[in-house]
């Protein structure tokens, strides 16, 4: 494993920057990735930026390429009930008043043992990155959860998260990440939007699901719409599944496009168009989940873990030239 770099006065705000690098018939594929929340910070094919970036000073805006663990999204006033007892966590979205994108988006995130990547310089293809949630008030458990970013032979980006229970009691999680797509400098509303889900999660004023609905109109993404300037918090799912996978598509006028694809894990997917990214009139991201916002309360694509087992998924960006 490489050095870690040198501590300078300009150490961005989000921490030690590891890059993974790799040359492809597509052009040489990079990505950057913070040690605050494992955050994926650029991912670049041929030069083309297909991932939102922020500047060194900022942490991620609107939770920009972070990883989410032991759960995505919100968990409603930050309750939920364990063996009849309430767990209060702590309020980390207080205009909602709810716990919002799990206990790590804080927290920095190291190399694993076996990991290549350089910090701060030329690296390898591949990185493995690793982050403990330690038993605390509103959530009594011990995890390790563990990133994997890869570059494959034609580009494309990978990450595969692991989830570990080291503790004692069996405990409650989904896993997902909060990715901001892109293609170059390519307006996102002139982009094409495609979401592969029949379902749509209905919300109230705090963005909390209480309720679904067909996907219908101007949330119906199915057969592809132009973005414009749309504005969409929501999360779909019933999601369909192409060889194994569930895909999502950005589309150019130009004919390039990139796909956020996940496996069926991943039976949710968040969609987040919003004005409010720094430095764009409009952003989209894309976030793969295995369950939905409060799924601790609903139970809804709630998974559990035994001592000593491991969770494993993986979901990535795969871009594709015009033509």
């Amino acid at each position: 494993m490489s050095a870690p770099a040198t501590a300078s006065a300009a150490r961005p705000a989000t921490g030690t920057q590891y890059q993974i690098t790799r040359r492809t018939p597509a052009g040489r594929a990079e990505a950057r990735i913070a040690s605050l929340a494992g955050a994926l910070r650029s991912y670049t094919v041929d030069g083309t930026e297909y991932v939102e970036t922020y500047p060194d000073t900022s942490p991620p805006p609107s939770a920009s390429g972070i990883l989410l663990a032991p759960w995505p999204n919100r968990v409603a006033g930050g309750k939920w009930t364990l063996d009849g007892q309430t767990q209060q966590l702590d309020i980390t979205e207080p205009a909602r008043g709810n716990a919002s994108h799990g206990l790590l988006r804080n927290t920095g995130y190291s190399p694993a043992a076996n990991a290549d990547a350089a910090a701060d310089g030329e690296a390898e293809s591949s990185l493995t990155l690793r982050a403990e949630v330690f038993a605390q008030h509103g959530y009594p458990f011990h995890l390790l959860h563990e990133a994997a970013y890869s570059l494959d032979d034609d580009g494309g980006l990978r990450v595969r998260q692991s989830l570990t229970n080291v503790g004692q009691g069996r405990a409650p999680f989904a896993l997902g990440a909060h990715p901001f797509l892109r293609i170059g400098s390519v307006p996102v509303e002139d982009l094409t939007l495609t979401v592969a889900g029949e379902i749509r999660l209905t919300v109230d004023e705090r963005l909390i699901p209480v309720g679904r609905e067909p996907v219908a109109g101007d949330c119906d993404f199915r057969a592809g719409r132009r973005i414009g300037n749309q504005d969409l918090d929501s999360a779909y799912t019933i999601l369909a599944l192409e060889d194994g996978e569930h895909r999502h598509r950005l589309a150019a006028p130009d004919g390039r496009s990139v796909t956020l694809w996940s496996g069926p894990e991943f039976g949710y997917v968040h969609v987040f168009l919003t004005d409010q990214l720094p430095g764009r009139t409009r952003a989209v991201a894309l976030e793969p989940m295995t369950a939905p916002a409060n799924a601790l309360n609903s139970g809804d694509g709630l998974r559990w873990l035994e001592p000593g087992s491991t969770f494993t998924a993986e979901w990535g960006i795969r871009p594709e030239q015009a033509g």
